[in-house]
């Protein structure tokens, strides 16, 4: 499975003063002395990220046409097992294979087809098994060009992902502001998410494959899906810190 590839973080700052008018509604502040009124740093940021797919579907069709039923039948048979038995050793489960068969006479012949789909998480398994195949079969077996798609796991961990990025890149922006003031950054008394937007990859199932002439890094990159995400925070300000010098 391909892990998330983060792609550089882009943070934007707006600071207000608490005495400025503000569309944000009015956190409400903690009592006692650690919050006086006003002293807040008003801060938006957000952040970028993107994933590769996580999946590949790959099919492959397979068919006989003989006089006799039994020989249509076998001769596929014999194949589908095959194909089976390959992708069963490369460590592929029975659930991410699936087989349809559609059996036929045409004229005086029978005709047996199938289709076999394979799911895979890892795509050093997949070239494998499909050059495999391709030797051993040759033009006996067709097979699809890899679909690069995401799961819904994967999409919602990348939603995730940005959105506690683009939270701690307005931490750290508050921060360095305080810091420039000789102050010190209290607790978030807000924080909202503003906006999100999502681009890219193949996450709805219904798009089109991509055309045959790509090659498969270039179908990775197709299918690969990016997210964004802006914040707004409100933070307390402690104040200056307590500095004390060590005499030696």
């Amino acid at each position: 499975m391909s892990l998330p590839v983060p792609s550089p973080a882009r943070v934007f700052a707006e600071l207000v003063s608490a005495q400025s008018p503000t569309p944000s509604p009015a956190p409400v502040r903690p009592s006692g002395p650690s919050a006086p009124p006003g002293r807040e740093v008003h801060v938006s940021g957000s952040a970028e990220l993107s994933a590769g797919p996580d999946r590949a579907r790959v099919s492959l069709r397979l068919g006989s046409r003989k006089e006799a039923a039994g020989a249509a039948r076998s001769s596929v048979a014999r194949r589908l097992q095959y194909i089976a038995q390959s992708a069963r050793q490369r460590g592929i489960l029975e659930e991410n294979m699936t087989v349809t068969e559609d059996f036929s006479r045409v004229e005086n012949t029978y005709q047996m087809e199938a289709e076999v789909c394979i799911v895979f998480s890892d795509f050093g398994k997949m070239q494998n098994v499909c050059n495999l195949l391709i030797e051993k079969l040759g033009t006996s077996v067709t097979i699809s060009p890899p679909h690069f798609y995401h799961t819904p796991e994967a999409v919602d961990n990348l939603r995730r992902q940005v959105c506690v990025a683009a939270v701690g890149n307005t931490r750290r922006k508050a921060q360095e502001v305080c810091h420039l003031f000789g102050q010190s950054l209290g607790k978030p008394l807000l924080i909202r998410e503003e906006e999100t937007k999502e681009w890219g990859g193949h996450i709805d199932s219904h798009l089109p494959h991509s055309p045959d002439s790509l090659t498969l890094q270039e179908r990775i990159q197709n299918a690969t899906a990016h997210a964004s995400c802006r914040v707004f925070a409100v933070f307390e300000i402690k104040g200056k810190g307590n500095r004390r010098t060590k005499l030696l």
